[in-house]
């Protein structure tokens, strides 16, 4: 007589990821040097934009910031940035104009003191949860920027 078999389940192995390690990794707060990095970039974005060489990228990089710490302080997680988010984006929507008319990128002094701030209360803002819990706040600020086209400004 026939031996029933039983269906096996198939299960993936994934065998260059440790998965305890990578649970750790996840749940911990995000690494200080990796953090550095991010604010070396920021500030190096600043300072261009400061002495007025800066580039779409530049601009590109601020906004970035703007945008995370924004989403990050409408969840609760440092709302008192949020005063200083809308001064940062007003300077960042008059540095935008100002591009496309003199092809010149810039910030004006207010403007440079509300990145400056914006920059430190990310720092913190960053510092202070999970890698996992910030990397879905990347996310969702993502998906907020794509299903809000109206409200997101874009320059050429």
């Amino acid at each position: 007589m026939a031996e029933i078999m039983r269906k096996r389940t198939k299960r993936k192995m994934w065998n260059l990821i440790d998965p305890i390690s990578h649970g750790i990794i996840g749940a911990s707060i995000t690494q200080r040097d990796k953090l550095d990095k991010l604010r070396l970039l920021e500030y190096s974005a600043l300072d261009a934009m400061t002495k007025g060489s800066g580039t779409i990228l530049d601009w590109r990089t601020l906004v970035d910031v703007l945008n995370l710490s924004e989403m990050m302080g409408k969840n609760g997680i440092g709302p008192e940035v949020l005063p200083v988010c809308q001064t940062a984006q007003d300077s960042l929507h008059k540095a935008a104009l100002r591009y496309q008319e003199t092809k010149k990128m810039g910030l004006d002094g207010q403007g440079i003191k509300a990145i400056r701030e914006l920059i430190e209360y990310a720092d913190l803002q960053q510092g202070s949860i999970s890698r996992s819990e910030f990397e879905r706040y990347i996310q969702k600020t993502k998906d907020y920027i794509k299903s809000n086209g109206k409200l997101v400004v874009e320059i050429e």
